[in-house]
């Protein structure tokens, strides 16, 4: 089984807080969905012996595509690849796309999971995000896409400069209101060259507290798991049967394939990515050349990164799996590290399976980084 992931570079503007690859100009729009039709096709051998469970709209903002563009993508998919018979199609929404007549159009697509960058219902965090909605706008379009779609997924971000629990904790009982069955919420964080970076730096916008994040994160936790939430990766909350597909793929190392510019690929032994620029993306395309660049992982890159990601979801870091895939040294290397912070309460060692505990679950990547295998 193998994920398609499709990046749309485009958006109506740039929020704050963003450093993924995306232009705010959408003149080579048609240009672009017709290189991303080329490149699935191109690439078609890579699943040969495999199939197709999800296929995920990200970005960018790929609402700002019509119907149309989106199903030719979906088109090329199907007439290129081995696709199951009900695959989870995602795509990341805004709310200033979804107005009523959207929503109603959406529904009659082959789209069948909706991921709303809400981030928060007040004015003023949208704001200071610079986010291309307002809260009116947040909140009427998940009261309608509750109606047409069963599969949604909602974005909030914590850890906001004044934001306080009350205020946290207003975002997440509205957002309880609607009925969603998954939350992804992150906390807000300081990018290199964002345009959040430069307000921290003049000393226009505050720094995000750790302190301050750390509690939301607890916050988040206990109420979502209340309310019959189940806590499945570091970040994402689904009740049963609605974690997300593609996601959860991603995190048990299953292969996928990243289409369009900047998006990453991986097949079990090397991970590939394409060029973070339009232009020169559109021109490889063109010419019938991946722009791609390809690396080969080692066995301590292996190792890395399952412990990376292994250790964010519900599922941990089985000792078993990486004898067997990489032998004892790495095995041995991880119940030595895993050690110290067992007995500090933040991880514990289940049955040959290393997860975190509730107090280890805000600090999984920094616990992570400290079991990596350097040579």
């Amino acid at each position: 089984m193998a994920g398609i992931y499709i990046h749309i570079p485009f958006c109506r503007q740039a929020c704050h807080y963003c450093d993924f690859h995306f232009s705010t100009s959408m003149k080579k729009k048609d240009d672009m969905i017709l290189a991303l039709a080329k490149e699935i096709v191109m690439r078609k051998n890579e699943f040969a012996a495999d199939i197709v469970e999800t296929i995920y709209f990200g970005g960018g903002t790929p609402s700002v595509l019509t119907n149309a563009e989106i199903e030719i993508l979906i088109d090329a998919v199907y007439q290129n690849y081995q696709v199951t018979g009900n695959p989870e199609i995602t795509l990341e929404a805004n709310p200033d796309d979804l107005s009523n007549d959207r929503i109603i159009e959406l529904s009659r697509s082959p789209i069948n999971r909706l991921s709303i960058g809400i981030q928060s219902f007040f004015e003023d965090d949208l704001k200071m995000m610079n986010r291309a909605h307002n809260a009116a706008e947040a909140e009427a379009c998940l009261a309608e896409a509750v109606k047409y779609f069963d599969n949604i997924s909602i974005d909030l971000i914590y850890g906001v400069p004044g934001m306080t629990n009350e205020r946290w904790l207003h975002n997440i009982n509205k957002a309880l209101s609607f009925g969603v069955p998954h939350i992804s919420s992150y906390a807000l964080t300081v990018e290199p060259k964002t345009a959040l970076d430069k307000f921290v730096k003049k000393g226009e916008i505050a720094a995000p507290s750790e302190e301050v994040s750390h509690e939301h994160f607890l916050l988040l936790v206990d109420v979502l798991q209340a309310n019959g939430f189940v806590h499945y990766e570091l970040s994402n909350f689904g009740k049963e049967g609605y974690f997300s597909r593609n996601n959860t793929a991603y995190w048990l190392g299953k292969k996928y394939i990243g289409i369009g510019p900047s998006a990453h690929s991986y097949d079990g032994t090397h991970r590939r990515w394409n060029i973070a620029n339009n232009s020169l993306y559109l021109k490889g395309i063109e010419g019938n050349k991946l722009p791609t660049e390809t690396e080969k992982l080692s066995p301590a890159d292996r190792y890395n990164e399952y412990v990376m990601t292994g250790l964010r979801t519900i599922w941990g870091v089985s000792l078993q799996r990486v004898h067997d895939e990489l032998g004892k040294l790495f095995s041995d290397h991880l119940i030595l590290e895993a050690t110290k912070f067992i007995v500090q309460g933040l991880l514990v060692n289940d049955n040959g399976i290393i997860k975190t505990t509730r107090e280890g679950k805000f600090l999984a990547d920094g616990i992570a980084s400290d079991l990596f295998y350097v040579a």
